[in-house]
């Protein structure tokens, strides 16, 4: 997988209904090269399926985690790409202080959620993470 397939699952997971047309447009591409890319991506199991994002609280069984991601040297732009790219990690923050960046993961079941990790491990340019899954979640009234 290489930048060009990250950042074409990054768009596929802002909204995987864009059409192919606007797709290579965003990445100033041809229809055909999004096509062959979608498919080939497909094909080797990395996109698994499409689906309908819902809001965090209409999803109980839905596993959710935080990962804490410290970054080696300068690659922070290369580790965002590649986190960007990995469709367990909904939303992706940069922080301050021992880490460099936060990730919620979400996975529908810990053994999803185990590939998860074992994925982001592979990642290049990650020094070290530390993982807490979600167990409950208080609001202020």
């Amino acid at each position: 997988m290489d930048a060009l397939d990250q950042q074409l699952i990054a768009l596929l997971r802002k909204d995987a209904r864009t059409n192919v047309a606007a797709l290579a447009k965003q990445l100033g591409v041809s229809r055909g090269t999004v096509t062959n890319r979608i498919t080939r991506l497909e094909d080797s199991g990395l996109i698994v399926g499409y689906t309908v994002r819902l809001r965090p609280d209409a999803e109980p069984s839905e596993i959710s985690a935080w990962m804490s991601v410290a970054v080696e040297g300068n690659q922070t732009r290369a580790v965002i790409a590649s986190l960007l790219g990995e469709p367990g990690v909904a939303e992706l923050h940069d922080t301050n202080g021992r880490w460099d960046l936060l990730a919620e993961l979400r996975a529908t079941s810990l053994a999803e959620l185990s590939q998860v990790l074992e994925r982001i491990r592979l990642i290049r340019g990650i020094s070290s993470t530390e993982t807490s899954l979600h167990l409950a979640t208080y609001r202020l009234s």
